[in-house]
C-alpha cells in the first residue's frame, strides 16, 4: 500500500462520516449520516470540518420536513428568517421557498449575457451576509436544473502576486436589486422598495474561521469599486468576475429528490440554473441560512453599512 493510500485510510478511519471529494478545489459528498435526526457531536464536528475544507458539501437521500431542515441547520449556527427581502414560509418563517417562478425571478429578459451572469453570493448587500446556505431539493426535474459553485478562495490564490496586493486594499459597494442589464417587474420593485440593503465590503475577505483570503466579488450585488472611476471599476470588476468563474474553480451538482447542498457563503459563489425555464418541469427547493458576521478585509477593517439593518436570528 502506498503512503498516500495509507494516509487516506487513516483520515477516513478517524472521521465519523464518509467524505468523497467531487473536484480538485471545491465540493465533496457526505455519506453515513441521517440528517432528519439530531446528529452526534462527533458528526457535527466532522461535517463542519469537511465543510470548511471543501466549501460546499452535498448529501443525498435525505428526505426532510421543514422542521427537520430547521433543526439540522441550528446544529451549525443561528438560523435567519427565510429571506430579509422576500420573507419566509407562513408556518415556518425560517424557510425560504426557492420555486421556479418565485418573486426573485420577476425580471425582464436580460439584454446581455456574460460569462458571470447569474453568479452570486446570498444577500451580500447586507452588512452581515449569511454565513451559510442550506438548500434542500424537494421537487427535482428528471434532468436539467443543476447548480454550480465556484471557490472564491482559489480565485484569490490564482491571481498574480501584484494583482493580489492591489485588490487587497479595495472595497466595493453592494446593493440589492435587479441584476445587471435587466428591468425589475412591478411586483419585485414593490417588494424591495422598503427593504433596500447597501453595504461597503472589502474585495478580499479574510475567512473568520480559517484565516484564508477570498476574492469577495460576487457579481450579483457588487455595483462598483470605491475610489475608482466608473470605467476603471467596470473594467476591473469584469476581469475579476471572468476569473472567478473559470471552470476549473467550480463544481456542478446534479440534484435528486432529497438532496441537500450546504455551502460556505463567505467563500463560495453559486449559479442558479437557467435551463429550467426552457422546460415544463417543476422545480421546488427550500433554503435556510445561518446568521453571518461582518466581513473583515486584509487590513483588519470591517465592512460598513450604508443602508439597511443587519440580519438577525429568526
Amino acid at each position: 500500500m502506498s503512503l498516500e493510500a495509507s494516509n487516506v485510510n487513516v483520515e477516513k478511519s478517524l472521521s465519523s462520516v464518509e467524505v468523497t471529494p467531487l473536484s480538485i478545489h471545491i465540493g465533496a459528498e457526505i455519506r453515513g449520516v441521517d440528517l432528519s435526526r439530531p446528529l452526534p457531536l462527533e458528526q457535527v464536528r466532522d461535517i463542519r470540518a469537511a465543510w470548511l475544507k471543501w466549501q460546499v458539501i452535498f448529501f443525498r437521500d435525505q428526505p426532510m420536513t421543514h422542521r427537520q431542515q430547521i433543526d439540522f441547520s441550528r446544529q451549525f449556527g443561528a438560523v435567519t428568517p427565510g429571506h430579509v427581502v422576500y420573507g419566509g414560509d407562513s408556518e415556518f418563517p425560517e424557510i425560504y421557498s426557492v420555486s421556479k417562478h418565485r418573486t426573485a425571478n420577476n425580471f425582464s429578459e436580460q439584454i446581455l449575457l456574460r460569462p458571470w451572469t447569474g453568479w452570486h453570493t446570498d444577500i451580500t448587500a447586507a452588512i452581515n451576509p449569511p454565513m451559510a446556505s442550506i438548500l434542500r431539493g424537494d421537487i427535482v426535474p428528471p434532468y436539467g436544473g443543476d447548480t454550480q459553485f465556484t471557490s472564491m478562495l482559489v480565485a484569490y490564490q490564482t491571481l498574480s502576486p501584484t494583482l493580489r496586493v492591489f485588490v487587497d486594499g479595495l472595497r466595493g459597494i453592494y446593493r440589492n436589486g435587479a441584476p445587471q442589464n435587466v428591468e425589475a417587474k412591478n411586483e419585485y420593485e414593490k417588494m424591495i422598495q422598503n427593504r433596500t440593503l447597501v453595504s461597503e465590503h472589502p474585495l478580499v475577505r479574510v475567512h473568520p474561521e480559517t484565516g484564508e483570503r477570498a476574492l469577495y466579488v460576487g457579481p450579483g450585488h457588487l455595483k462598483s469599486i470605491v475610489g475608482l472611476t466608473p470605467s476603471e471599476s467596470k473594467g476591473l470588476l469584469e476581469m475579476l468576475w471572468e476569473h472567478l468563474t473559470r471552470p476549473e474553480f467550480t463544481v456542478r451538482f446534479k440534484w435528486e429528490p432529497g438532496s441537500i447542498a450546504f455551502w460556505d457563503n463567505r467563500s463560495v459563489c453559486h449559479l442558479a440554473p437557467r435551463d429550467i425555464f426552457k422546460s415544463e418541469f417543476a422545480r421546488q427547493f427550500y433554503r435556510t441560512t445561518l446568521v453571518g458576521d461582518v466581513p473583515v478585509g486584509v487590513d483588519g477593517k470591517p465592512s460598513k453599512s450604508l443602508e439597511g439593518d443587519p440580519i438577525t436570528a429568526a
